[in-house]
């Protein structure tokens, strides 16, 4: 049980790669995309469990040179005037950090150890005793000892093991983007609503963020141009500067569109198939997905080394531990949260945000869930 192929190069793959590599596993990574993704989202590491399996892996310093830093974000009118801030120790963590920068440090660690393979996808697994038999768009068929589906919501591996997507993913009613645009809105964060749309800046060099209420779109997520066209019906007539956005927005050649979504798995494990982050217990927005990726990579990879290969056990306590500690990513739709769908939602929103009492508690149970595990030491 030596040989493991990965299927994600974002943040759950290149984690797990470097556990196994780290316990004497021989790891190939294959990704669809052709390089890895820049840009993108900020990511947040929450509480003690997450911060000590970033410094096990020898990547926390590197990390908080990077940070960005959970700024402070202003919720203003159409005309502008401050009407709340969302806290960046709410929004930011223990650690924040731009998902593509953390996509490149885990990559830049990895890459000498094990095999990446962009550009390429899996199209059919075939499980025989000595392993599973893998086909591929483009490289050539090979067999693995095991497979991991580290592909996220929309995971190619759990719809080939498990079965199709529909099956396991439920829309929670909204969309979100995230765009590179070359202009610079300011240096101040700011998100504008208008009932069941959000539209936010955050400063230099930091993609704008849309969340619109919406039932589930059928488009070609790799169709920048399709995916733009998206965006601007849905934000057509909306207030403060949304149209100024929008026409930086057809000016970008950088858009990532997607449902807010969530994972409902009652195993992660099909005989040498197992699923590891978002394949497995994404949420969407829901604020717990990188942690619960890096974390998962560790227990996984921990408990094949504990179990000497046997898959079998190794995938058993994977998942006894990851059904209870993942149980935070079972619940809440951050839709409704961000994009309230009514006036009265949006004022009842914004009267919370602007209770310091309410706040701290929400950051208070945040951390709790994240360090509802005992890390093994392996």
């Amino acid at each position: 049980m030596r040989n493991v192929l990965i299927s994600g190069a974002g943040i759950a793959g290149p984690a797990l790669a470097h556990w196994l590599t780290h316990h004497g596993y021989r790891a190939t990574v294959v990704e669809k995309a052709k390089a890895l993704r820049p840009g993108g989202q900020a990511v947040d590491f929450k509480g003690e469990t997450h911060l000590t399996v970033l410094s096990r892996m020898g990547i926390l310093d590197d990390m908080r040179r990077l940070q960005t830093g959970g700024a402070d974000q202003e919720i203003v009118d159409a005309d502008g005037r401050k009407l709340a801030v969302m806290s960046g120790e709410f929004t930011g963590g223990a650690l924040e950090i731009r998902r593509g920068d953390l996509a490149r440090i885990l990559y830049e660690r990895t890459a000498p150890h094990c095999e990446y393979v962009f550009g390429d996808s899996i199209t059919s697994l075939t499980e025989t005793p000595g392993g599973v038999q893998v086909t591929f768009e483009h490289a050539a068929p090979a067999t693995y000892d095991l497979v991991v589906g580290a592909d996220g919501i929309h995971s190619n591996v759990r719809r080939l093991a498990f079965g199709p997507e529909p099956d396991y993913v439920r829309h929670l009613g909204y969309h979100y983007a995230l765009v590179d645009v070359e202009e610079d809105f300011g240096p101040v964060a700011q998100m504008y609503n208008e009932p069941g749309r959000l539209v936010a800046t955050a400063g230099p060099k930091a993609p704008v963020f849309f969340v619109f209420a919406s039932e589930p779109l059928t488009y070609d997520r790799y169709d920048v141009e399709q995916q733009k066209d998206i965006l601007v019906r849905a934000y057509q007539g909306m207030g403060w500067r949304t149209q100024r956005i929008l026409e930086a927005v057809r000016r970008s050649q950088s858009v990532y569109l997607d449902s807010i979504s969530q994972v409902r798995i009652e195993r992660y494990s099909q005989g040498r198939v197992v699923l590891l982050g978002d394949a497995a217990y994404g949420n969407t927005l829901g604020g717990f997905g990188s942690g619960l990726a890096m974390v998962g990579a560790y227990v996984l990879a921990g408990e094949l080394a504990a179990a000497g290969g046997e898959h079998r056990a190794a995938f058993a306590e994977y998942e006894r531990q990851f059904q209870r500690y993942a149980k935070i990513a079972k619940n809440g739709n951050a839709g409704p949260f961000l994009a309230p769908a009514t006036p009265t939602r949006l004022r009842m929103r914004n009267r919370m945000l602007r209770s310091g009492l309410m706040m701290g508690l929400m950051t208070k149970l945040g951390d709790k869930f994240a360090t509802d595990i005992a890390l093994k030491s392996y």
